[in-house]
């Protein structure tokens, strides 16, 4: 069957979609060919955050691009990390004398890019410093642990960009994004697959079957258990406890919860999911400080989301606490 995609073509696609982003949100950030940047960094005078991936996966990640959060995201072709030498040029635009974080997300190619841009900016001898978030949980105990990164990385872009702008140095952002990807967890549930804008591809067979697939990968990759669909409360009461498991919350704890939906899941599921998720944990004692419900880092129009739970502190939440303005993403 053919491709029901409004795009002109698969070779354009990304720049094309980088052109319309620089149009829509030209009062928060420019678009440098695949650098997209915050109209903020040009005044910054703080530690600076920058980012990079594959497009594809929208909102993420250069709608989280603008004050009090992402100073540049280096976007990449459909699901692919754009070279290291981009990410590298992106970090010295950023780097405003107060040093460069950069955050990756753990998968193959992002992190070679991450790698060959570390070794650039170190030989050029500029102030870097690199954290890597891989919260995926491994849900499947026969499967393998791969530890991908998830939509969790967009709470903490927040929360770095907040440290930076209360003046911290560098090694104190670091430090503080480092402790936020030591203490979150994330699982993908999916239930339909997703198409390939470039080829018309899909990533799977789960759309022809009646199961849900626990611990899926959102690309298509595989290391989840496929099983009968769950309604909304049996599917939290599943998901959850292998997350509070992993970070081994506690009553009394306070948390961070997210339900990113995947692309094709309507905000009623998303809010649905939501309610049973702050409902399972406190009854368990554990009580919810922060949320984000939405599309925030889609695969498509795949069907499922993912549930991010992070444990917080009192310095997390006073970060997180702070104005933030980006395209999808606003509070004062």
């Amino acid at each position: 069957m053919k491709m029901k995609k409004f795009i002109n073509s698969p070779d354009t696609v990304t720049d094309e979609e980088l052109v319309g982003m620089g149009l829509a949100f030209g009062d928060i950030l420019d678009v440098d060919g695949h650098m997209v940047i915050s109209k903020d960094l040009a005044k910054a005078d703080r530690v600076t955050i920058v980012t990079y991936g594959g497009s594809g996966h929208e909102p993420a990640q250069a709608g989280y691009v603008g004050k009090g959060c992402l100073d540049i995201q280096v976007v990449g072709d459909i699901f692919a990390a754009p070279s290291g030498q981009l990410v590298f040029e992106a970090m010295q635009k950023a780097d405003k004398g107060h040093g460069v974080l950069l955050l990756t997300l753990n998968y193959a190619g992002d992190q070679l890019a991450g790698k060959q841009a570390m070794k650039l900016a170190e030989k050029a001898g500029m102030n870097v410093r690199q954290v890597i978030t891989g919260e995926e949980i491994k849900y499947d105990p026969n499967g393998e642990d791969n530890k991908r990164g998830l939509a969790g990385a967009v709470a903490m872009y927040h929360v770095a960009a907040a440290a930076a702008r209360a003046g911290k140095s560098l090694d104190e952002v670091a430090a503080i994004a480092q402790k936020y990807a030591d203490n979150m967890a994330s699982v993908t549930v999916k239930v339909t697959d997703a198409t390939h804008p470039q080829n018309g591809m899909s990533f799977g067979d789960l759309g022809e079957t009646d199961l849900m697939e626990i611990g899926a990968g959102q690309h298509g990759e595989g290391g989840g258990i496929r099983v009968p669909m769950l309604s909304s409360k049996d599917t939290v009461a599943t998901v959850a406890k292998a997350l509070v498991d992993n970070l081994g919350l506690k009553s009394g704890d306070k948390a961070f919860v997210m339900i990113n939906g995947c692309g094709a899941t309507t905000l009623m599921e998303m809010l649905v999911l939501y309610k049973d998720t702050v409902e399972y944990l406190k009854g368990l004692g554990v009580e919810v400080v922060g949320n984000m419900v939405g599309e925030i880092l889609t695969v498509q129009e795949a069907g499922g989301f993912q549930m991010n739970i992070a444990k917080w502190d009192e310095e997390t939440i006073a970060l997180w606490n702070t104005p933030v303005h980006t395209p999808v993403f606003f509070k004062e």
